[in-house]
This record gives structure tokens, C-alpha cells and sequence, in this order.
């Protein structure tokens, strides 16, 4: 590339988390090249640091087989505009951030057009069909991990892969000033708080807001002094979880809150959380969990012939064992998330935060400006193949 020819930087991020990648991504990468061009799919976020929108960040934020079906001529329609975009301005590199289904399709392309690609947030590769790693590493030249066991799964089939680390990990603190962080939602700094956190989607807290609500009430007899908090992502959600509240649990004060999970798990000593990213920000927040997960009778009977893991909520990966307690499916019951909670509540639990903040240090890597690093070697042709 002439040296006085500004760096073109094609980006696809398909949702909000995607989004806040690719803004820290972009502000990493301008303090190296800052005349340099960014363009493709990206939400306000990228934006707002002059990155070119050519489609919606919408387009792609859809989620569930019958929701794909419903837009897949449109997805289509809007793989096929951009790839020809691409192919004809040919970036010097290629970045899809997460959206596996989308991004990966659009890498094999651009890479068998000679444009280098990089792939950042890897897929659940490593839990579930496996044989996609040969896809991945025929359409990128580099994938970029948030978390370390993915980085050994793509170092054992000799798939370049860099090790980033987490951005969360990187905008929360080590040690949580956890009666602060009460004050400032409005709860006493002297009880101990307990979040119930059954998902931000409409089935997750169909399935699981009432075994948490009626788990609480259980606690509440034995520990009277405990406080109980929720967030929901919308007023939407908020209103569903309170209609299951007034049903189950009229009598249980929860304090709501909506669009602070982050605050409300900082503020809390323990968490009822359903699996997903939430078990990671909850341990970061160094707030203790029982971590629960329950689908639908089929696509349960399809996930666990599929699914190859021991267990199956970030905590536990990332620790490599049972550091958290799981339920699963049948396994979730008022009876026992209680059982499992109130460990956690009144016995030692330095133990376990220890364990906690150790995970939190190894994550804890600067991933904006490693991944920043990372995609330049990549266009300089700096990449040493994996051993």
C-alpha cells in the first residue's frame, strides 16, 4: 500500500454489541492511522466517529429461525449490494464483528478476491459443530478472540487466531465498592442485595422469571433482611416481568430498574441470572450466581446432541470447572436455585471472588487496542501461521 494513500477499512457489525466493538475498534485504530477510511455496516456508535454507513445496522440485527425466513430475500438482497461494493473498492482490509451466519459468507468472497479478512468475536465453534472451523479458516486470515480457551481450540487445527481479550473485562474495575455502588441506586448499603436476572428476551423471562421470583421468596424467609433488585432492558420487558411478579410474588418488594444492568449487578452480592454474556458481566461485577438456563422441549432435545461441553455458562468455561453453580432445564426449580443461593449469601464467600477477579485479570487485556494490533499486521502481512 503507498504510504501516502489513507488506509480503507471495511467493517460489518450486525447489532448493538457489535456496534460498541467497532467504535472502540475504530478509535484504536485512528490513533495509528488517522487519516484513515472506514465504511460498511455499523450502528450510531461507528458513526459518530465518521464511519460510512452503506446499509442499516438493522438489516441484520434479527434473531430466530422463523424471524431469518421471514427476511431472508432482504438479507440477501443486502449481502449481495454489499459484497459487490466491496469487491469493486477492494478495502485494505476486511473486519466482520460477531453476525457469524452474515460476515463469514461475505469473508470466503472477499478473500478468494484476494481482500484480507478478519473475523472478530469467534463463533461457539468450539461447543458445537466443530467442522465449521474449516469454513472459518477458508474465509479469514485471522480470527480474533475475546476469551482464551477459544484461542487454544483454533491453535489445535492451525487457524490464526489472536487472543484480544474482553472489552468489558477492560471497563470494569478489578475490585467493586459494593455498598457505593448501592447508595447510588437508592438501597442500603448495610443489606445484602440479591438480583433477579431471568434474560432480556420475552421467552427467557417467560420460562424463567417465575422460578426466580418464587426462589426469592424462599430466601426471604430465611435471610428477612435481603433486598431484591431487577433490570429489564426495556419498559416492555419490565412490564412482562411485573405481570409475573403481581401473579407469583405480589407480596416480594423488588426494586426495578430498566437499562442499568450493569449498575444493578455492581450493586448486588448475588445473582439468580439466566446463561448468556450477563454471567460474564456478573462476574465482573464480582456479583456471586446461580446461572440458570431453560428452552423449549425441542430445541432443548436438538441443543444437548449438539452442544459437547461440561458446562455451559463463561464463568465456568473460562475457570475450567464448576465454579458456578448451573440448572439446566428440569434442573431449574424454586427449590433448587434457593438451595444453591443461600451459600452465597450468608457463608465465606472470599473464595469465590478471588476466583472471580483472577479471571478478571487474565481477561483484562486492552482487547480495542490488541485487536487494533492485530488487523494491522494482518494488512502488512505480519500474521505468523499458527504452530
Amino acid at each position: 500500500m503507498p504510504a501516502d494513500k489513507p488506509l480503507k477499512i471495511a467493517i460489518i457489525a450486525g447489532e448493538h454489541s457489535g456496534d460498541i466493538l467497532g467504535a472502540d475498534l475504530i478509535t484504536a485504530l485512528k490513533l495509528q492511522h488517522p487519516d484513515a477510511e472506514f465504511y460498511g455496516i455499523g450502528g450510531p456508535r461507528m458513526q459518530a466517529l465518521g464511519f460510512t454507513a452503506l446499509f442499516d445496522m438493522e438489516e441484520l440485527a434479527v434473531m430466530g429461525i422463523v424471524e431469518v425466513l421471514g427476511r431472508l430475500p432482504r438479507l440477501l438482497q443486502v449481502k449481495r449490494e454489499i459484497l459487490a461494493a466491496l469487491l469493486s473498492d477492494k478495502p485494505d482490509v476486511f473486519v466482520g464483528i460477531d453476525a457469524p451466519d452474515f460476515n463469514l459468507a461475505v469473508e470466503l468472497k472477499l478473500k478468494q478476491a484476494g481482500i484480507k479478512t478478519v473475523h472478530y468475536v469467534s463463533p461457539s465453534v468450539w461447543a458445537w459443530r466443530h467442522k465449521r472451523i474449516f469454513k472459518i479458516a477458508a474465509a479469514t486470515d485471522m480470527v480474533l478472540s475475546l476469551l482464551p480457551f477459544e484461542k487454544a481450540f483454533y491453535d489445535k487445527y492451525q487457524v490464526p487466531c489472536t487472543f484480544v481479550g474482553h472489552t468489558m473485562a477492560d471497563n470494569m474495575p478489578l475490585d467493586v465498592d459494593k455498598a457505593k455502588a448501592k447508595v447510588e441506586l437508592g438501597l442500603d448499603p448495610a443489606r445484602p442485595v440479591l438480583a433477579i436476572m431471568p434474560g432480556s428476551r420475552t421467552n427467557e423471562i417467560k420460562l424463567l422469571a417465575p422460578d426466580f421470583l418464587q426462589a426469592a421468596l424462599l430466601l426471604q424467609q430465611q435471610i428477612p433482611e435481603l433486598q431484591f433488585v431487577t433490570n429489564m432492558v426495556t419498559e416492555t420487558k419490565a412490564g412482562q416481568f411485573n405481570a409475573i411478579k403481581q401473579q407469583l410474588a405480589p407480596e416480594l418488594a423488588v426494586t426495578s430498574f430498566t437499562g442499568q444492568a450493569r449498575q444493578v449487578l455492581l450493586a448486588s452480592d448475588a445473582t439468580f441470572i439466566t446463561s448468556g454474556t450477563a454471567t460474564l458481566e456478573a462476574m465482573l461485577a464480582k456479583c456471586l450466581m446461580v446461572v440458570a438456563y431453560r428452552t423449549n422441549w425441542l430445541t432443548y432435545q436438538i441443543g444437548k446432541r449438539l452442544v459437547k461441553l461440561s458446562h455451559f455458562s463463561l464463568p465456568n468455561l473460562l475457570a475450567g470447572h464448576g465454579m458456578v453453580t448451573e440448572l439446566l432445564q428440569h434442573e431449574v426449580t424454586p427449590q433448587a436455585l434457593s438451595s444453591a443461593m443461600l451459600p452465597l449469601l450468608s457463608a465465606d464467600r472470599q473464595s469465590l471472588l478471588l476466583q472471580y477477579r483472577d479471571i478478571h485479570q487474565r481477561i483484562k487485556c486492552d482487547a480495542s487496542v490488541k485487536a487494533a494490533q492485530a488487523i494491522l499486521q494482518v494488512v502488512n502481512n505480519d500474521v505468523v501461521p499458527a504452530a
